[in-house]
């Protein structure tokens, strides 16, 4: 477990207004990382850290010469392209350069240290992100038990989630080439499919298209092949966590999943947003990981002191879509859910060191996504196919418009953040992604 440290004091402040501003994602105790570069300029991509309005661009930074030792080394890591030189670097390097930006971003740096880190800020509103690591392996997980529950029983009110749901935690290997960052347009996939009633598949545009409010876990330094993770040092190997929407084609899915899994219902498209949030930022907002009594115990592999006393984190989650139609006319989003993942029922340490229990082998910049994060609500659901139950309850998005699930034109947002008394709120940013028409097959 993390300790708190002085970035985590409520009170610190930087001589940055916009970090101090109402609701901000990122005040002083978030600096979150990203690539990014100015927009429409060209230039090369480099990582960045989020601060209220602002980007503190790292290679501008690692020019100036203001950073030494090894938060320097640290710094001239994740200033590169792509940040998996420094996730690699391990926790001792990601806090050496956490706490360096810390001192000169609060109010209390010198002058001269100010003026030389204001000229390294570039607008959020001017920039362009990229992926922010290049991701080797994609592995997305299955553990909310309110979300399979709630997925089994809109066809069986009485079905219970498989024997082994509540043994391990469950998980499929996605792709890679298809993730892209927040912003992501894609087009809805075509896949074989049986159409309600019919006895013979067709080859279509996906029917029934839906979202998965995930988080992705980022993977910092691996283990080697055939040495797996102990529980207790899993949480050492993630560097941070973004917002992750792992969209799925639940008509192609159904048809096709059984037995190896889904296929074209979920390789089309993944959307991350750009910024990591450090597990180092999120410790202030810990809390217990607890199973009821009544269910299985975990296997001795994926069960520890520390991550019953502190391996759940309470980040609130919601999900909004915005139409076309509410764009043309001018209206915001609609909100359609939130949650959060304390609820979730396998912890993320217990997912990292399930990976690796068989001898599998991580790799920094490797990506896991948690799996769809529902609650036990009924305005918890983490996906449409919960929500509007297989489309037999459609929702009211406003301006007359309905969803069972998404249209082409459809924008889905994804918002983090964690927030309670004594800790500075902090937040995710935000993950976007538009549905659009399937192409034509010529």
């Amino acid at each position: 477990m993390i300790e708190l440290d002085p970035t985590h004091e409520a009170g610190a402040r930087s001589w940055l207004e916009s970090a101090q501003a109402a609701g901000t994602d990122f005040p002083l105790q978030n600096l979150p990382f990203a690539v990014f570069r100015p927009q429409g300029t060209g230039q090369a991509f480099r990582g960045g850290v989020a601060i209220g309005d602002q980007v503190l661009d790292l290679a501008a930074l690692g020019s100036a010469g203001v950073l030494d030792g090894l938060a320097g080394q640290a710094l001239g890591a994740a200033a590169q392209p792509a940040l998996n030189d420094f996730l690699a670097l391990g926790p001792q390097a990601w806090r050496a350069l956490r706490h360096a930006l810390f001192g000169l971003l609060h109010e209390q740096a010198g002058a001269a240290r100010v003026e030389q880190v204001r000229r390294c800020l570039v607008p959020q509103a001017d920039a362009e992100y990229t992926l922010p690591a290049r991701i080797g392996d994609y592995t997305d997980f299955y553990t909310s038990l309110d979300h399979a529950l709630n997925c089994m029983r809109i066809m069986y009110p009485d079905a219970d989630v498989p024997a082994n749901f509540r043994w391990l935690p469950q998980a499929y290997h996605g792709r890679v080439s298809s993730i892209g960052v927040s912003g992501q347009r894609f087009h809805r996939p075509m896949g074989q499919f049986l159409p309600p009633g019919g006895s013979t598949p067709v080859f279509q545009p996906c029917a029934r298209m839906d979202y998965e409010l995930e988080l992705g876990f980022w993977i910092g330094q691996g283990n080697a092949q055939g040495r797996p993770i102990p529980l207790a040092q899993a949480e050492q190997h993630v560097f941070g966590i973004s917002l992750l929407n792992d969209w799925s084609a639940r008509d192609i899915q159904v048809w096709e999943m059984a037995p190896l899994g889904p296929f074209h219902a979920k390789n089309f498209a993944t959307t991350v947003s750009p910024w990591i949030v450090t597990l180092d930022a999120l410790a202030p907002f810990r809390t217990a990981w607890t199973r009821p009594a009544g269910d299985p115990q975990p296997l001795a592999y994926l069960e520890s002191a520390g991550n019953r006393a502190a391996g759940a984190l309470d980040i609130q989650l919601e999900v909004w879509i915005h139409s076309e139609q509410a764009r043309a006319r001018g209206r915001g989003p609609a909100r359609l859910s939130g949650t959060s993942f304390r609820h979730q029922y396998w912890s993320m340490a217990q997912m990292v060191a399930h990976h690796t229990a068989g001898g599998c082998n991580l790799q920094p910049g490797d990506l896991i996504g948690s799996g769809t994060i529902s609650g036990p609500g009924p305005g918890e659901a983490g996906a449409m196919i919960e929500l509007a139950r297989g489309a037999q309850s459609p929702v009211d998005i406003g301006g007359g418009e309905q969803r069972g699930f998404l249209h082409d034109g459809d924008t889905v947002l994804l918002r983090g953040w964690c927030e309670k008394s004594g800790a500075a709120r902090i937040g995710f940013g935000e993950c976007r992604g538009t549905v659009q028409a399937a192409r034509e097959q010529g």
